[in-house]
């Protein structure tokens, strides 16, 4: 009891404090705000004017404000509530519950089509979340299991997106034949960026691969005789059902689709038939991915992103485990550009930006270092957010409203990233099963 009544008591509010930190995070948002949102430029009478917009300035200072001074005291009543009564951590994620929950999303995923719920607009967002899946799992054998930051990712996505354009171009080969010739290219492609990084960590890295990216898309830009530069390639094949394609009318000896079904034509299967492509491919990226972190490569990845001399001194070829990272990170991403291509039909060099990378690698680190199911979750939250402040902007009944949300739709983007490192700075899921888990040794008999 003496040692209890010794216990200090916890600490109040410090108003004071709160509310000159809020005060500060109110003047760095008006610096901010004044050139960014203050001032605008206008065109008035074939000359140029300035229109000033101070009612925004001063809602936007009073938000950061009043958000600076709310979560400074949410933070200080948590910390006083856990000086107060300390509880031990639970774990959130365990395996029983990540693999219940992986079942759930997967056979919520394979009969998403036939919702009652269901319409083309989510069959077709499903499909494009699927695709950013498949492109985190990708990067994810490179940042999350290596521990090698690569900016450039974007780069062999490009490479499977137009080899697929290119080879079924000039020699008229299917979806179905040119998706392995597009991820072995896009290996490749990782092989030759891994050779002249051997030597580099960090930042230098980083800076290397997004020059890369960068590369990669200038010389679609400019290799007009083959690549179409600017225009893009267009006609691109989309993949068959058995050779049966989805078409209204096909050349005479081919059965379409319908046809053969006896059914009506409807666009809408091409849609489902995609989204279960690119659904079984994430499946199967999953499945490899898991298998390979199980193997003396994944531990490999691992060792050296915890300690690259330790692995050198464990005898673990640091050459060796890099270009492997590199190369089937790669090889994943050119088989997601493939079916990118295919799906969209056209593809330029404008669909390859470094804004992709930077959506690639936001999936992977927000979603968690090296957790499967973490990027998942981040893919559907960074790429639906988006679209859901575009629906918002439709909305008749926003009213003055209607302008801010369809211009600054991406703020939900910025709100949900910044949430997400605010709240949970270690990712969505902080934790993962070990790839290998020793047995115990069996007590000997004395």
């Amino acid at each position: 009891m003496m040692a209890l009544a010794a216990l200090p008591p916890p600490r109040r509010l410090d108003w004071a404090h709160l509310v000159k930190d809020a005060a500060l995070a109110a003047l760095v948002a008006l610096v901010l705000a004044i050139p960014l949102v203050g001032v605008q430029t206008v065109e008035v009478n074939a000359a140029l004017a300035i229109r000033t917009r101070w009612d925004w300035v001063a809602i936007g200072v009073a938000a950061a404000f009043a958000g600076r001074l709310l979560l400074a005291v949410m933070r200080r009543l948590s910390a006083v509530r856990s000086a107060a009564a300390p509880r031990p951590a639970r774990i959130i994620f365990d395996r029983r519950r990540a693999t219940l929950l992986a079942g759930l999303g997967i056979a919520l995923a394979v009969a998403l089509p036939v919702l009652p719920f269901s319409s083309r607009y989510i069959v077709d967002l499903a499909t494009t979340v699927m695709i950013y899946v498949m492109l985190g799992w990708g990067l994810n054998v490179v940042v999350g299991l290596a521990g090698l930051l690569d900016l450039g990712y974007v780069a062999f996505y490009a490479v499977g997106a137009y080899s697929f354009a290119l080879l079924a171009q000039w020699f008229q080969l299917s979806f179905w034949e040119c998706l392995p010739l597009a991820g072995l290219l896009a290996a490749s492609f990782g092989v030759v960026l891994g050779f002249p990084v051997l030597r580099l960590r960090g930042d230098y890295l980083a800076i290397v691969t997004l020059g890369f990216g960068e590369i990669v898309r200038i010389v679609l830009l400019n290799w007009v005789p083959v690549t179409n530069g600017p225009a893009g390639i267009g006609n691109v094949p989309r993949p068959t059902f058995f050779g049966m394609p989805f078409v209204a009318r096909a050349p005479p000896g081919v059965t379409t689709f319908h046809e053969f079904f006896h059914l009506r034509f409807n666009p809408g299967h091409r849609i489902i038939f995609l989204y279960y492509v690119i659904l079984t491919l994430a499946l199967v990226t999953n499945s490899f991915t898991l298998r390979l972190r199980r193997l003396p490569i994944g531990r490999a990845w691992e060792a050296l992103r915890e300690d690259e001399i330790a692995c050198r001194a464990l005898g673990i070829n640091p050459t060796t485990v890099k270009l492997s990272a590199f190369a089937i990170g790669a090889m994943l991403g050119g088989f997601a550009g493939a079916f990118f291509a295919t799906r969209q039909g056209f593809i330029s060099p404008e669909s390859f930006s470094f804004t992709e990378s930077a959506i690639i690698l936001a999936i992977v680190v927000l979603g968690g270092m090296g957790s499967q199911l973490g990027v998942v979750l981040a893919a559907i939250v960074l790429v639906t957010l988006p679209e859901l402040g575009r629906q918002l902007g439709d909305l008749p009944l926003v009213g003055p409203f209607l302008s801010l949300i369809g211009t600054l739709r991406m703020l939900l983007f910025g709100a949900a990233m910044v949430g997400i490192m605010v709240w949970r700075p270690q990712g969505i899921i902080t934790r993962r099963e070990p790839s290998l888990r020793l047995a115990d040794e069996p007590r000997r008999a004395a």
